[in-house]
């Protein structure tokens, strides 16, 4: 990274910038996660849903890279364009939160895949399964600190590589097709049956299908480094159709070869589970390797994104400036050690929970739902202001206004599908997180917060108490 030239990045790179963070643990454990909420109907019905929603939400990315060019850090920048400093820091932190859980999740899948063949790491919250992940953790902190070029080709490999075995897996699945199978999942009675109504399994799975997306935005964020600001948009478009066909396949075809009560109460990752059910050992082996360089190449795109949030966010003054100094190669060294700092630190958290991958996973979705809002929010008053002024076809214009206010009901819904329990979980950490602000504006010699900030500020802090007592009382579990 001696030039500026040196860190362009071409259009191939960008979309798999964005295919390689979308398309990590969460793709592995649909089989399960689905089975467990919905059938076939309300899966067909969930994707429907998710699909259109986050199209929507990928084509407001589209339109404000093309429009708000200026705006090169993503998800914080249009945050604190359209809603001012606080808003662009929390959506920044949420953002970054929420790439530090999902980096937590693929070490805790990892060592699930091999506590199959390795007893001692259990479900991946074993003692030795966190010290295995800690030692994983450093060495990627390694690879990360010689550059984004270097990253980001080992992620373009990497995400070559671990598209095979999901493809493989969805070909053999295809042959093993059986419509009876399909059928009975799809109109499924008796005992095996799901008792809750058709709206609550599609609203139970809202934040799963949240989990595998988020990285929609990976070009977006990394727009700065784009060789053109049109790849920008069309890897995020690109990405995303290529991603969803997957995710649907995935979650579909397995209701087509076993009963849905059997995917429901497999190990994760449920494809190998699902696999070594049809072709013994070896597909759970081959899946489990996938699943491995999947969530390695995952991992590093993650932890590069969230270090480019910080560091964007401090170069603006809303985080810290420590998060925007840069070492001989152009790299924000301070943003890069506190991303592995905090994920080794929940990493080690995981060993108390009962549940850890479905933890983090709901925690990932809930602390980037915030981001998504403010981004579709943005893109409505984005495309408002340009209709005003008269800055391009009115018909384009008002194209995307109803997109982007479409996108931001889909993340209204799914703040409600979400449930009040994990959005007391996200002012937890929204709340003592402002702190970072609150030095940030400190250091700029500014007030802190707005009448209006202030009243934001003092409901996160009600709902971080909130989940707090719930946290000790046992009212919320984790």
């Amino acid at each position: 990274m001696a030039s500026q030239v040196e860190t362009k990045l071409s259009l191939p790179a960008l979309t798999s910038m964005v295919v390689g963070s979308m398309v990590g643990a969460g793709i592995f454990s649909l089989p399960r996660n689905f089975a467990r909420a919905t059938g076939p109907l309300g899966a067909i019905i969930a994707w429907c849903v998710a699909g259109i929603g986050m199209y929507a939400l990928a084509r407001v990315f589209q339109a404000l890279a093309e429009r708000r060019p200026e705006l090169d850090a993503g998800v914080f920048a249009y945050a604190r364009e359209g809603f001012g400093d606080y808003a662009g820091f929390l959506s920044a932190f949420g953002y970054w939160m929420a790439g530090c859980f999902g980096n937590v999740s693929y070490w805790v899948l990892i060592k699930s895949t091999l506590g199959a063949f390795v007893p001692a790491f259990g479900d991946g919250n074993t003692a030795t399964a966190i010290a295995v992940s800690s030692v994983g953790i450093w060495l990627f902190h390694l690879v990360m600190l010689r550059g984004v070029q270097s990253a980001t080709l080992i992620n373009t490999i990497v995400t070559v590589a671990k598209v095979i075995p999901i493809i493989v897996f969805i070909a053999i699945l295809i042959v093993l097709f059986r419509f009876d199978m399909f059928h009975a999942n799809f109109w499924e009675s008796g005992e095996t049956a799901l008792s809750a109504g058709l709206f609550s399994q599609v609203r139970a799975t809202m934040l799963i299908t949240v989990f595998v997306f988020v990285g929609i935005e990976g070009a977006s964020v990394y727009s700065r480094y784009a060789k053109q600001r049109s790849h920008v948009g069309a890897a995020t478009i690109t990405g995303f159709i290529a991603v969803l066909c997957l995710l649907v396949l995935v979650t579909l075809l397995p209701y087509a070869v076993l009963p849905r009560a059997d995917i429901a109460v497999m190990r994760q990752p449920s494809m190998a589970a699902v696999l070594g059910a049809l072709l013994g050992p070896f597909g759970t082996v081959f899946i489990g390797a996938g699943l491995i360089v999947s969530i390695l190449g995952a991992y590093l795109a993650w932890s590069l994104i969230c270090a480019e949030v910080l560091f964007a966010a401090a170069r603006t003054g809303t985080m810290p400036q420590v998060f925007s100094r840069q070492n001989e190669r152009k790299l924000p060294v301070a943003a890069i050690w506190l991303t592995s700092t905090v994920v080794q630190l929940f990493v080690i958290s995981t060993y108390w929970s009962n549940d850890a991958f479905s933890l983090m996973l709901n925690l990932t979705s809930s602390m980037a739902l915030i981001p998504y809002f403010l981004v579709a929010g943005f893109g409505i008053k984005a495309a408002r202001r340009d209709i005003e002024q008269g800055a391009g076809p009115q018909r384009a214009l008002r194209r995307d206004y109803f997109i982007a206010a479409f996108a931001t009901l889909y993340t209204v819904f799914l703040l409600f599908a979400g449930g009040t329990k994990f959005l007391m979980m996200s002012a937890l950490l929204y709340a003592p997180g402002s702190v970072l602000f609150i030095l940030a504006r400190r250091e700029r010699g500014l007030s802190v917060f707005t009448k209006v900030e202030w009243i934001i500020f003092v409901v996160a802090v009600c709902g971080a108490l909130s989940a707090l007592i719930g946290l000790i009382s046992g009212a919320i579990v984790v």
